[in-house]
Formats: C-alpha cells, sequence, structure tokens
C-alpha cells in the first residue's frame, strides 16, 4: 500500500514511489487520502494518478488499484468526494477508517451510504 498524501507535489519523492511500484510489482497500490477534506481528495487522487504516470519508467505504469479513505465517520452523508474519486480514478473505495485504531478499518458498505443518502 502506498499513498503520497497531500505531498502528490513533491516531485523527488513520486519520482522514488513510482520506481518503488515499477521495481517491486505490488499486488495492490491504494491511495489512502481523508474523506473530510472533500473535493481537494479528488484533486489529490488525480495529481498522484497523473504523477504515477509521468514519472514510471514502464511504458504501462501501474495505477491506483483502489482508495482507502480515512475520517470517513466525520462526513456524515456528503460522500459526493468518494463518488468523485472512484469516477475519476475507475478504482473503488476498498476501506474506510471511522476511528483511530486498526479495528476501525472497514469495508465500505456502498447499501448503507445509498440508503443514508
Amino acid at each position: 500500500m502506498f499513498s503520497a498524501g497531500r505531498t502528490q507535489d513533491n516531485e523527488p519523492l513520486m519520482r522514488a514511489l513510482s520506481k518503488l511500484i515499477y521495481v517491486n510489482s505490488p499486488d495492490l497500490v491504494l491511495f489512502v487520502g481523508e474523506a473530510l477534506v472533500g473535493n481537494d481528495a479528488v484533486d489529490q487522487l488525480s495529481k498522484f494518478n497523473q504523477k504515477l504516470t509521468d514519472m514510471s519508467p514502464s511504458q504501462s505504469p501501474k495505477l491506483i488499484d483502489g482508495i482507502l479513505l480515512t475520517k470517513f465517520d466525520t462526513i456524515d452523508d456528503k460522500v459526493g468526494a468518494a463518488l468523485s474519486m472512484v469516477y475519476i480514478s475507475g478504482a473503488p473505495v476498498m476501506f474506510i477508517g471511522r476511528g483511530q485504531s486498526y479495528t476501525d478499518l472497514k469495508k465500505l458498505n456502498v447499501k448503507a451510504i445509498v440508503k443514508a443518502t
């Protein structure tokens, strides 16, 4: 799992991350972002994926496979940014964080989100 968080504009970090993904060929690349920041998370994800594309030594770079959104318990029924992140990346929200411990990491329950909105 990899995340550049708010450092998606940090070119040396993103270059190193792209190389790390290229060299190690992980099974899964997850973007970790905060649900609380709303549309800024959409921008972060978009830039993150673009940097992976631009800086990879591969002709067909591995991009984000899924999204982990932290602080999901703070957004109530405002899930527009999460939907936008899925739309622009084509990657699903695989996990959400609803607290500060490992047991607070949950799979996203889409039916519950749809029902709440």
